[in-house]
């Protein structure tokens, strides 16, 4: 999907002008113009890092804990005389800090890729924003700044509750994942309303978020899992 928007918009095909056509539509719309620019501002930076950071160092400390009494039970059921004998075997360290870490090397990678799209594409803005320095708004960097952050501490949050063996199911993890959606959603409208980006500048940057989310759910589970598994 990511390849096929960016063709068009590099070769100015027909997508690009239909994606024109509704951006103008919608910055023209009657959606709530401060409505717009607050969940346009979601995507900030400013705004979402620090969500993340607060999401991070609640896995970190709450790892902390779980391993510390992991490690407790551990000395609590290890037979002397078998242990010294090295018949004992022990259990798969868990890299408890991998996924919070992780999170945090997950989103060095959104400017780290969406950047250089950006520079390479080359695309206008709309019309409001023909007055900035460049003409690098494909793909959107607040799009996927909000896309990543927010979906990241959602997965942390569902690691957290599954790694304890209360996993968040049914409603509850249904409730999250729309949250998100619904947020990721608003962000783009209202970036798109603004006249801060064309849908489609947002919409790629939601494909380039997929990806990375993918990569972190598959670094934990490759090892971290493994570890967790080994120690049961």
């Amino acid at each position: 999907m990511f390849a096929l928007l960016t063709w068009q918009v590099a070769a100015h095909g027909a997508l690009r002008a239909l994606d024109e056509r509704c951006g103008l539509a919608l910055g023209d719309s009657a959606v709530p113009a401060p409505l717009a620019q607050f969940f346009a501002d979601l995507g900030n930076t400013t705004v979402a890092l620090p969500v993340l950071l607060t999401a991070v160092a609640a896995a970190l400390w709450r790892s902390v804990r779980a391993e510390r009494r992991a490690r407790s039970a551990e000395r609590g059921t290890d037979s002397g005389p078998q242990e010294a004998q090295g018949t004992v075997e022990r259990p798969a360290a868990v890299r408890w800090w991998l996924p919070p870490l992780a999170a945090l090397g997950t989103m060095v990678l959104v400017p780290a890729v969406v950047v250089p799209a950006k520079v390479w594409i080359g695309r206008p803005g709309p019309p409001r924003m023909a007055g900035a320095p460049h003409d690098g708004f494909y793909p959107s960097g607040h799009a996927a700044t909000a896309a990543v952050a927010y979906g990241l501490v959602a997965l942390l949050l569902l690691h957290r509750r599954r790694r304890s063996g209360r996993a968040m199911r049914g409603p509850r993890a249904a409730l999250l994942a729309v949250s998100v959606v619904l947020v990721n959603i608003g962000v783009g409208v209202g970036l798109v309303r603004q006249g801060y980006h064309w849908p489609l500048d947002v919409v790629a940057s939601w494909c380039l978020s997929g990806v990375v989310l993918t990569l972190w759910s598959a670094v934990c589970a490759r090892w971290y899992e493994a570890g967790a598994a080994g120690r049961r």
